[in-house]
């Protein structure tokens, strides 16, 4: 079977190539109908990437958040047309103590592996997981992010210890948005303070106890625990913050990516016994938890709803690359590309 794949294979410069799907394989035929676009595949769209990570990746499909509808199962598991949730980390091996996205041999769909910016996907089925006909093509278009999350809260839970009377998260774009969310219901005893550097962005955390500038933290606020949710240049500002606002024996769990190294106060980390873990994309086990928060608590899709900003109907590469050019222009939220391919 004949599939046609639109590869990146320049900065802004998509082709169209093709591939042969084996239809007599154990995998799953699943036709894509919603694709969000990420900050990570922007960086291959714009050449911001180190180019030799542009030359070594390069050409690849792009867009590793989406859902679609299966086409074709030889196995029964899937009946053709459910809608599902695509996995875009791939194991290659398991391992009892190591999670499957930390496995150095796993592959990641649009990082050096064709990413969902096909007319069909072969993925294997332990790749797919059922979504309810209640969440909203354009919110579940996103999961993937929203599983990173997930992910790195249930990374916490397990690491931090159990005083958790207030958790502070740093940032107020996409990711913070979502993990705030979900830690809110995760621990809804638990205070939670959002820290941000556009009050317009922060007032859209009404779920959240308390927001602040960064530039206005009260001298005597205090942290049991912090998520660093903002990445780039903003990080060694927002990791040193934490340290110095956090309580003793506190943990701060690292989200936002950052291509260089940076710098933070690791002396203060060692007087105050301080616990850093880092989080990086997630597993089946997280996109599983993900659909059944989803229906466990209705008001998270209406929360979530605020993040779907442009939806593009892509019929043709014109349409593609104005949906990314569209998504250089936003301030929040993600840009869903309607697959009609």
């Amino acid at each position: 079977m004949l599939n046609t794949v639109y590869r990146l294979t320049q900065p802004r410069k998509i082709e169209i190539a093709f591939n042969e799907i084996d239809i007599f394989s154990s995998d799953i035929i699943v036709k894509p109908t919603y694709l969000s676009i990420c900050n990570a595949d922007q960086r291959y769209f714009q050449g911001t990437r180190d180019a030799k990570v542009l030359a070594k990746k390069l050409p690849m499909a792009l867009i590793h958040e989406a859902i679609g509808e299966v086409v074709y199962a030889p196995d029964g598991s899937f009946k053709p047309g459910e809608k599902v949730v695509m996995v875009p980390n791939t194991p290659t091996e398991k391992d009892d103590v190591i999670a499957e996205n930390y496995l150095r041999s796993s592959r990641f769909r649009a990082s050096g592996f064709d990413g969902f910016m096909q007319e069909y996907v072969q993925i294997p089925a332990d790749r797919l997981v059922r979504l309810p006909e209640s969440v909203p093509n354009e919110i579940a278009a996103f999961t993937e992010m929203v599983s990173v999350g997930v992910h790195a809260i249930s990374r916490f839970d397990k690491i931090a210890h159990s005083r958790r009377n207030v958790i502070g998260v740093w940032g107020d774009g996409n990711l913070s948005y979502m993990t705030s969310i979900f830690l809110k219901k995760f621990f809804p005893d638990t205070k939670l303070y959002i820290f941000g550097i556009v009050p317009k962005k922060l007032a859209d955390f009404t779920f959240a106890d308390e927001t602040y500038l960064t530039t206005e933290i009260p001298e005597d606020l205090h942290l049991d625990h912090a998520f660093e949710c903002v990445g780039g240049n903003g990080s060694q500002v927002a990791i040193n913050q934490i340290i110095d606002y956090i309580n003793p024996e506190g943990t701060i769990s690292i989200l936002g990516v950052s291509e260089y190294p940076v710098p933070i106060n690791t002396r203060m980390i060692l007087e105050k016994g301080l616990r850093m873990f880092g989080s990086s994309r997630s597993g089946r086990a997280d996109f599983v938890k993900t659909v059944e928060m989803y229906e466990k608590y209705p008001e998270i899709i209406e929360y979530l709803s605020h993040m779907v900003g442009v939806v593009k109907e892509v019929r043709s590469i014109k349409d593609m690359t104005e949906a990314f050019e569209l998504d250089t222009k936003k301030a929040f939220g993600k840009t869903i590309m309607k697959w009609e391919k």
